[in-house]
C-alpha cells in the first residue's frame, strides 16, 4: 500500500517528467522527448493515422523530421495539469499550448487536450499511452475548433 508521502513523491516525479518532455520539444531533443516512454507506447497523436504503437510511436527520426518543420523554438506549456497516482499505474490530463513559427512562415498558437497514462517499470515512471486532441465543431462541418483558449 502506498503512503501519502510516496504518492506525493510519485506525483512530483510525474509532473517533472511531463515538464521535461515539454522542454525537450522546445529544445528539439527527440531522444530526450522519447526517453520517458515505455517500449510498448501507444500514441493517439494529433497527426494521422489514428494510432502509433511500439517502435512506430518511438520513431526518433520521425520526431526529428517534425521538429524540422519549425523555425526557431517550439514553445510548449502545460496548464491545468491533474495527476492521479496509484501504486504502479498513473494517469494525468492537461490543456497544452504549442506556439511557434513553421518553416513556411505560418504562425502557430494551438491549444490542445492531452491525456497521458503511465506505468511504474523497475521503479521508474514510463509513459505507456498518450492521447492528444482538439475539439471539433458540432455544426456538421467536421472542422477542428482551433481558436479555443482556456
Amino acid at each position: 500500500m502506498t503512503t501519502d508521502i510516496a504518492r506525493t513523491t510519485d506525483e512530483t516525479k510525474i509532473r517533472e517528467l511531463l515538464e521535461d518532455r515539454a522542454a525537450a520539444t522546445t529544445a528539439r531533443d527527440a531522444r530526450r522527448f522519447l526517453a520517458s516512454c515505455a517500449p510498448d507506447l501507444v500514441d493517439f497523436s494529433l497527426a494521422p493515422p489514428l494510432q502509433f504503437r511500439g517502435a512506430e510511436a518511438l520513431d526518433r527520426q520521425g520526431v526529428e523530421a517534425w521538429y524540422a518543420t519549425w523555425e526557431g523554438p517550439i514553445e510548449v506549456s502545460l496548464t491545468q495539469v491533474e495527476v492521479t497516482v496509484g501504486d504502479e499505474v498513473a494517469f494525468c490530463h492537461s490543456i497544452n499550448r504549442m506556439r511557434g513559427t513553421k518553416t513556411d512562415g505560418f504562425e502557430v498558437e494551438l491549444w490542445s487536450r492531452a491525456t497521458v497514462g503511465l506505468r511504474k517499470i523497475d521503479g521508474t515512471w514510463k509513459i505507456t499511452h498518450t492521447h492528444s486532441s482538439v475539439p471539433f465543431l458540432m455544426d456538421g462541418s467536421g472542422l477542428a475548433a482551433l481558436d479555443l483558449e482556456p
